[in-house]
Formats: structure tokens, C-alpha cells, sequence
């Protein structure tokens, strides 16, 4: 079964910016929903990007022009683009699809 493994998060300045990785262990191509999640503690876990098999993307408000999903099936890796970033975007960031349990996730932290 296809396992994800998320990546790239760290400590960054408020203003700076992070590429989030999500590589899963197997081929995306027939997965037509990804998405990139994110949990503060004590919060429930909130959708921040998806996107979909023919490109199609989505964005919670709060990110929106800021962040950016996307995914390369031949590299089996789906990304976040994350601008501008904010103390209030530090969280735990997961990437999740359909029947697909959840990886570790990679935590992101803004603060000067």
C-alpha cells in the first residue's frame, strides 16, 4: 500500500518562504485528490491546498495568494509553495489522499 512521507518544514522568519515535499511511496497517477492538511496543538486538522489529477486547485482562505500546491506524477511528490509566510501558519503540515493513512507530517515554524 502507498505510504506518504512529508518533508521540508523548519524554522523561517515571518515574510520568508518553504517548499513543502510529500513523496509517496508509490504511483499518484491514479490518485486524483491530493491535499496538504495542517494541525496547531490542541486544533483540529484543517485542509490548506488540494489539488486534483487534471490540475485543478483549491485554497483555504487564509492562504490563498500566498501559498501554491502542486504535483509531479512522474515523481510520485506532491508540493507546497508556501510565500509570505506568517507566525499564525506555524503548525504540524500533513499531505493526505483518499485511503491513504496519514504520514508523520513535517512541522513549520514562523516566528522572528
Amino acid at each position: 500500500h502507498v505510504q506518504l512521507a512529508e518533508s521540508g518544514g523548519g524554522l523561517v522568519q515571518p515574510g520568508g518562504s518553504l517548499r513543502l515535499s510529500c513523496a509517496a511511496s508509490g504511483s499518484i497517477l491514479h490518485i486524483n485528490l491530493m491535499a496538504w492538511y495542517r494541525q496547531d496543538p490542541g486544533k483540529q486538522r484543517d485542509v490548506v491546498a488540494r489539488i486534483f489529477g487534471g490540475g485543478l486547485t483549491d485554497y483555504a482562505d487564509s492562504v490563498k495568494g500566498r501559498f501554491t500546491i502542486s504535483r509531479d506524477n512522474a515523481k510520485n511528490t506532491v508540493y507546497l509553495q508556501m510565500n509570505s509566510l506568517k507566525p499564525e501558519d506555524t503548525a504540524v503540515y500533513y499531505c493526505k489522499a483518499p485511503y491513504i493513512e496519514w504520514g508523520q507530517g513535517t512541522q513549520v515554524t514562523v516566528s522572528s
